[in-house]
């Protein structure tokens, strides 16, 4: 489904449609080895709009009552992807009524009379795997009512998009995408008559995978928490089919799932949400939790290093930093530049955020949030800690990927008596403006203050002559520094006290005050909360420190602290109606 590229790229595109045609002369699949259960989780909400005729995919929404999906034509190539995914099946099957089943049906067998034969642009083995799966876990729900002969076509489709798995998996990238493709394939060679030769291939090409992909530390080299995420899930379920059908799962397989459960844990805020970093969201509800308990996993998370970002967390409030390097070639065609931005939490509500991934947005947005000034952090003269290089492929979208970022985050996390702390370093802008940014963070232990403190430094002689060079630039008026803290949309924002303080209001009735040492600018600003689900980015504010530096060392000091008469504890009951569409 990747646009018109190189000629490697038209070559595989070429060998998944021939593939694609010649599956359909196998052998047809005529039922199950066993009655499948299904695994993935769906949203009852998300089904019901669907049903309603509102079909959301990929930030697009199509006002299309009683339409079928395949007569639509997709706005994006985003769209498209989700549509052949088929993973808007598992909304459907959580709703359950009669006109979400018929729905289902109709667009099931509307894609087995369209694109079976190997047309369209559903063909690709990561869709075709995270298809297979939703069309096994859901296949007593697609096939209730149905007659015997519309069975035996869902069965042949079934195989043929088996048999196509089965030759064209290793043409995916490594990462998400194969383990997707691999998944697919093991429950598809478990599940269907005729189909179990392809499950001891499947089994030790995943294992290989979790060997070079998932490290020691239980992360992988994109570095987003919801991918992580995805792909715990995915080794989850396969796991799971496979000791269920008597197979015992490869060892490199269950030390993945070993090592990937804490990391997960320590990823995840107060609020149950996944870090936003890299491309990835909080999360789909549920399917954190859903996963860790069908892992068996039950080793606990602590404050430390995971995935290369550093956990901090103390009463009800928790903050994750990333505190490493960007991630680097292919694994980086939706990375960051983030070094060193927070989030924080308290309770069950977000406070300090990054902006979010823009990619259901379009291209503009999608460049906007990857940005340096879309997370709360330093910057330096607008620009970003690392800027956008050439173009990749992963999963079959075509992407920059994110170059010529910080070399060197040294880190150090000490405990003490009375507060947790994080010290941090980035090189990012070293190269043109010969300063190395130094964030340190402490939060107290009881949970209710967080202080910070921003340095630039121009350590060595030659940063020194570079930091000249570029004050020169700007005829000596000073390099014109920011930092931002992007506020959730729900914290309600006010300036105090002349403009030297900010008051945050959160819904659960918690008061925070953010303070400074007054050497900046203090500002409230514009910004945006990009997430997955809405139509249009949602307006924020973001609290914002301004100065100019005109020496080789320079220091801000702020603060974030519950105020005074705010509770120890607070009754956050509350629940929020979430619309997919506002």
């Amino acid at each position: 489904m990747a646009p018109a590229g190189n000629l490697s790229q038209r070559y595989q595109r070429s060998m998944h449609r021939l593939q694609a045609r010649l599956a359909g002369f196998y052998k047809p699949i005529t039922g199950f080895v066993s009655q499948p259960e299904p695994r993935s989780i769906g949203s009852f909400a998300k089904g019901r709009q669907l049903a309603a005729g509102n079909i959301m995919l990929a930030g697009h929404l199509v006002e299309a009552p009683n339409a079928m999906l395949w007569d639509i034509d997709p706005p994006d190539l985003m769209f498209a992807q989700d549509a052949h995914g088929f993973a808007w099946l598992d909304d459907l099957a959580a709703a359950g009524d009669i006109n979400a089943l018929k729905l289902a049906q109709d667009w099931v067998f509307g894609w087995i009379e369209r694109y079976d034969t190997g047309r369209g642009a559903g063909w690709l083995p990561d869709l075709t795997g995270r298809r297979l799966i939703r069309w096994i876990h859901h296949a007593l729900f697609i096939l209730q009512g149905r007659t015997p002969e519309e069975s035996e076509r869902f069965f042949r489709a079934l195989g043929r998009q088996t048999i196509f798995l089965a030759k064209r998996w290793s043409a995916t990238t490594h990462g998400l995408p194969r383990f997707e493709a691999l998944t697919g394939l093991i429950y598809a060679g478990l599940s269907l008559k005729g189909m179990e030769q392809y499950v001891q291939p499947a089994t030790r090409a995943l294992a290989r995978e979790c060997r070079s992909q998932i490290d020691e530390t239980g992360g992988i080299p994109t570095r987003n928490p919801e991918e992580l995420l995805e792909v715990f899930t995915l080794l989850t379920w396969s796991a799971t089919a496979l000791k269920e059908a008597g197979w015992t799962p490869a060892e490199s397989h269950q030390k993945a799932l070993r090592r990937m459960a804490p990391t997960l844990r320590t990823l995840r805020h107060s609020d149950g949400g996944l870090a936003r970093f890299h491309g990835g969201g909080r999360g789909l509800d549920g399917r954190l939790d859903h996963a860790l308990l069908q892992s068996g996993n039950r080793d606990m998370n602590s404050d430390g290093l995971a995935m290369g970002f550093a956990r901090l967390s103390a009463g009800r409030t928790s903050i994750i930093v990333d505190a490493e390097i960007p991630p680097q070639g292919r694994a980086a065609v939706n990375a960051h530049a983030s070094t060193l931005a927070f989030e924080m939490t308290s309770g069950r509500r977000a406070v300090i955020v990054n902006c979010g991934s823009g990619d259901t947005f379009g291209e503009n947005w999608r460049s906007a949030g990857r940005a340096t000034p879309s997370h709360s952090t330093l910057y330096i003269e607008g620009q970003s800690s690392a800027r956008l290089g050439r173009k990749l492929s992963y999963g079959g979208i075509v992407r920059e990927v994110l170059v010529e970022g910080p070399k060197q985050v040294p880190i150090e996390m000490t405990y003490g008596l009375d507060a947790i702390s994080f010290n941090g370093a980035h090189d990012g802008y070293v190269a043109k403006y010969g300063l190395t940014h130094v964030r340190e963070l402490q939060l107290s232990l009881d949970g209710r203050e967080l202080s910070g403190e921003d340095l630039l430094i121009a350590i060595e002689e030659r940063h020194k002559k570079t930091f000249d060079r570029a004050l020169e630039a700007v005829k000596l008026e000073g390099i014109y520094t920011q930092i931002e803290f992007h506020l959730h949309p729900e914290v309600d924002a006010n300036l105090d006290l002349g403009g030297n303080t900010v008051s945050l209001a959160i819904k659960s009735g918690e008061v925070w005050v953010f303070r400074h040492d007054g050497v900046a600018e203090l500002s409230l600003e514009p910004s945006v909360y990009l997430e997955r689900g809405r139509l249009q980015p949602r307006a924020t504010k973001q609290i914002v420190l301004s100065w100019r530096v005109m020496e080789y060392g320079t220091r801000m000091r702020w603060s974030l602290a519950k105020a005074q008469d705010t509770a120890l504890a607070v009754r956050d009951t509350l629940r929020e109606e979430v619309s997919t569409i506002g």
